[in-house]
């Protein structure tokens, strides 16, 4: 059991397509290691084995098989996507007792592709708040130290995977909910470009804030998740076909050939900034993030203090943030507000009082703040920084108020570093760094041009082998103190 959650998701697919393991061996293995860790770190509260065993009963590989087949490996969905005939909270009390009628666009193609699904995963509820907790199933703790956070709002899917309970997960991400979650737990976590991954049914369609994406323990399993999602769906009006290269042989060839992936004769050019220029990082992530940066400047990469002027990220993203609370959670809590975190309410309530003038000017800043970052990318391929603007704190915190005596305004101020990076539209990665002096992960963000996830993916894996912290994963929960 042990060997088989220690395999990497491609050696557990590749075992599966040879027929060397069993899809249902696989179920059993994740159901021993669940009942194992998830005493101590509370990440996977909904479990559907029984479902699992039963689809894989029936699976049949298509010959030949399309990029990114799972051939039955186990994986589990976030709990803001609903699964057929399981259970689906949203991490809210106001729908404690739902069970999906139907399963989301993304589940459906993830089936299609051969996964098990096997386990719905944490979240905060309605999935506001880097930080993963709710009245309904509790807190998810962090396996590096379990007095800690592994942030949110795809930090059930991120310790899942970080601790072996599974080999891949899904996530969403608005403010940084892949990422922030990935940083946190030494984990990987992508954030695609819009439509990369089809999403719904949601109540706004045309959405290209809020994307679905990877986690997985390295990037080639990541890049292999991506291929299992990516791709049009015509009930998605912002979505698009996956490319004819797949995203697993274009980490391959990178990883052969050795060489940074770019557009320029004098080869790769990375832009690097501690903090974007707009908010307070701890110096110890900016420092590990530093020395990982220049192990690419090492590796052939030419980089530079650049990047664009991202002022206004801020302001932008709170109003279009309220906004799109106002109109898809405001109708589901309306009247049932009793049930429901004070977070949430501010949200919405904020949305439903914004003006044409503040959401005008939003809009304007977000055009702005693109239009800056596409002229950056006429002269570089990639944007270099800290995922997170600290390591993991202190699970009972709601959210990171301050650093270095610096105050944030709102519950979700912290992680501006990667909401300014969500107006873009670009794809983001956050991939293990290193770690603090007191043994906690620090991820390091890579941007890339929109739609360049296989440029972003084949950088990544080159940087990821010359550090060489994926080996570390699986990792038995630690249990700590603050």
């Amino acid at each position: 059991m042990d060997e088989l959650i220690r395999m990497t998701a491609r050696q557990a697919v590749a075992a599966l397509k040879n027929r060397e393991v069993t899809p249902a061996e696989l179920i059993d293995a994740a159901a021993k290691r669940i009942a194992a860790v998830e005493p101590l770190v509370n990440a996977l509260p909904t479990l559907c084995l029984d479902r699992a065993r039963a689809f894989v009963e029936t699976l049949v590989a298509p010959d030949p098989a399309p990029p990114g087949y799972l051939y039955g490996l186990p994986i589990a969905i976030k709990d803001l996507v609903e699964v057929k005939g399981v259970r689906t909270t949203w991490g809210s009390r106001v729908f404690d007792k739902h069970v999906s009628a139907r399963s989301g666009y993304s589940v459906e193609r993830l089936e299609a592709n051969g996964a098990a699904i096997i386990a719905k995963s944490n979240t905060p509820e309605f999935g506001a708040g880097a930080q993963t907790f709710n009245d309904v199933f509790g807190t998810t703790t962090n396996p590096w130290n379990t007095a800690l956070t592994p942030a949110g709002s795809s930090g059930g899917s991120a310790v899942a995977v970080a601790t072996g309970e599974v080999w891949l997960a899904d996530g969403s991400d608005l403010g940084g909910s892949l990422r922030t979650p990935a940083s946190f737990t030494s984990t990987v976590g992508l954030r695609p470009s819009p439509g990369r991954v089809a999403a719904g049914p949601k109540a706004l369609p045309f959405d290209t804030m809020s994307v679905y994406g990877p986690m997985a323990r390295n990037v080639a399993d990541c890049a292999l998740m991506l291929d299992a999602m990516a791709g049009f769906d015509p009930r998605d009006p912002i979505s698009f076909a996956a490319p004819p290269t797949s995203f697993v042989d274009s980490v391959d060839r990178a990883l052969t050939a050795g060489v940074l992936p770019s557009r320029f004769a004098g080869g790769c050019r990375i832009g690097w900034t501690p903090d974007l220029g707009i908010c307070p990082v701890d110096p110890e992530v900016v420092e590990i993030c530093a020395q990982a940066v220049q192990r690419l400047a090492k590796l052939g990469a030419h980089v530079s203090d650049d990047a664009p002027d991202f002022s206004g990220a801020e302001e932008a993203f709170q109003v279009l943030r309220a906004a799109n609370f106002a109109a898809s959670v405001w109708p589901r809590i309306e009247g049932k507000t009793e049930l429901v975190k004070q977070e949430v309410i501010w949200n919405a309530e904020k949305g439903l009082k914004l003006t044409g003038v503040e959401v005008a000017r939003a809009n304007q800043l977000r055009g702005e703040i693109y239009n800056r970052l596409s002229a950056f990318f006429e002269t570089h391929d990639f944007l270099c920084l800290p995922t997170a603007v600290s390591p993991p704190f202190d699970h009972r915190k709601r959210y990171l108020d301050e650093i270095g005596g610096r105050k944030f305004d709102t519950y979700i101020s912290w992680i501006v570093i990667t909401f300014a990076i969500t107006l873009t539209g670009a794809p983001a990665i956050s991939i293990p760094a290193g770690f603090t002096k007191s043994g906690l992960p620090v991820g390091l963000q890579i941007v890339g041009r929109p739609r360049a996830e296989a440029e972003l993916l084949a950088l990544s894996a080159i940087l990821e082998a010359d550090l060489g912290l994926a080996a570390r994963l699986p990792i038995d929960p630690i249990v700590g103190s603050v």
